[in-house]
């Protein structure tokens, strides 16, 4: 049997890599992006580059988008909305989950499935065994391309509401980008007292890898989360707060942006408030889901 024939639309390093990807698994594989010179590199290794976005979609029932946002995705198919009926779009591109639930109906208003994604791997990484893709829209959709997909990554799909797979990897982005946010706070910090960030990264580096393992050392928190149980055996907020007013004093004296630790800092501050200060740090989730609107 023929390997199934795809479109991959937006050349990116995220778009070529998963090109390369599909052509190495023998899928036919057409691509068109806004800059045309950015396909040279995939056509050489065997891709098939269109004139035009109507062209590139009417090549192949899988469309694959790798496209800056959703927002791209009106501008470059608007033009192809003929083309699309009897398609499946796949957009792996990045936005929030109201967006893709609107661009779903767009889609299934021009006669095409949707399926929505989120790629947790880099460019590099893609087509490899450690690399995996969340997704969703109708679960007959995806079963029906689920081979082709796993060229990509291993794909994991959450389920019919097509919202669902942009949130999972809004949700996992938003732990990624606060944690470099905080590293390279805490590397400010230290450079407040002459040390070089490459010591400091050396340094803070080893707290963003034991997490993992601290988080395992005690019970199962997201068990305990949604049971609404927070013991405070062997941390408390009282405990952890204290090391957060302490932080933005530091902070503060070294004439460091306030704003990350100030917000951390609220947090715990709400939870004493609310009387919750011998309970474990999980209680200030309590401010994360109720934020005050004078805040």
């Amino acid at each position: 049997m023929s390997a199934t024939p795809v479109t991959l639309i937006g050349l990116g390093p995220m778009g070529q890599a998963m090109v390369r990807a599909l052509l190495a698994a023998g899928h036919p594989v057409t691509v068109w992006n806004r800059t045309a010179a950015r396909a040279e590199g995939v056509v050489a290794d065997g891709a098939t580059l269109a004139a035009t976005p109507a062209d590139a979609v009417a090549a192949s029932d899988l469309v694959v988008l790798s496209l800056t946002d959703y927002a791209a995705m009106y501008d470059i198919l608007g033009t192809a909305t003929e083309a699309l009926s009897g398609r499946t779009l796949v957009n792996l591109s990045s936005d929030t989950p109201d967006r893709a639930r609107e661009a779903a109906t767009w889609a299934a208003s021009h006669g095409a499935t949707f399926l929505t994604g989120g790629v947790m791997t880099p460019a590099p990484m893609v087509g490899t065994e450690e690399a995996y893709v969340y997704y969703s829209g109708p679960t007959e959709i995806f079963a029906a391309h689920r081979a082709t997909l796993a060229r990509i990554g291993a794909p994991r799909h959450l389920g019919d509401d097509p919202g669902l797979a942009p949130l999972m990897y809004l949700a996992h982005l938003d732990v990624f980008l606060t944690s470099l946010s905080a590293l390279l706070h805490g590397t400010a910090l230290l450079g407040s007292a002459g040390i070089t960030a490459k010591d400091a990264v050396g340094e803070l580096m080893s707290t963003l890898a034991g997490i993992p393992a601290m988080l395992r050392a005690g019970a199962d928190i997201g068990t305990q989360i949604d049971a609404g149980e927070h013991p405070g055996d062997l941390s408390t907020v009282t405990m952890m707060g204290a090391t957060a007013d302490h932080i933005a004093v530091a902070t503060a004296a070294a004439g460091l942006d306030p704003a990350l630790p100030h917000a951390v800092r609220a947090q715990y501050h709400r939870a004493i408030a609310a009387g919750h200060g011998k309970e474990n740090w999980t209680r200030t989730i309590d401010a994360i889901r109720a934020p005050r609107l004078d805040a």
